[in-house]
């Protein structure tokens, strides 16, 4: 199993948004950068456990976690004329992005803030604490998902 951290803006998708849906459970669409869209594609798999990410709101952090129902496939959005994800140059015969399904596991008490994050000493590898790894789809070690879990749930922000 690997661990992942996967970005999005409360307002318009956030943890309650994926805990309200049937069966919990969400195609996380429209990711729109080639090294995240290739995670998609290539790396993350079933089993795979997700840090939900708030970002661009008063309360930026990891919200809560998901599991990986549906391994990466054609995002449909990209084949719609009326999606904000439309990619005319995008073929059924060769798909340029990609998209997981995703079913809510838990949300935490609180968020746990980026400032939070960034404090921890321990925490060194995961994107948000490094220059310019800010991707909306990034890995996350084991050790780190262990740490930031156990703040998470001990509502911590």
């Amino acid at each position: 199993m690997s661990y992942w951290l996967f970005k999005t803006e409360p307002d318009a998708f956030g943890i309650e948004d994926l805990q309200n849906r049937p069966d919990q459970t969400e195609p996380w669409d429209g990711v729109r950068n080639y090294q995240a869209r290739n995670f998609l594609r290539d790396d993350v798999k079933v089993g795979d456990k997700v840090f939900i990410y708030h970002s661009s709101c008063k309360d930026v952090g990891i919200a809560g976690v998901a599991e990986v129902v549906k391994a990466g496939y054609p995002d449909a959005t990209q084949f719609d004329p009326e999606s904000d994800y439309y990619d005319p140059k995008s073929t059924t015969a060769s798909p340029r992005w990609f998209r997981v399904d995703v079913k809510f596991v838990e949300k935490f008490p609180q968020v746990l803030s980026l400032k939070t994050i960034k404090a921890q000493a321990d925490i060194t590898e995961i994107g948000l604490v490094k220059k310019g790894g800010r991707l909306s789809i990034m890995p996350v070690q084991s050790q780190e998902w262990s740490r930031l879990y156990q703040l998470a749930t001990k509502g911590v922000r």
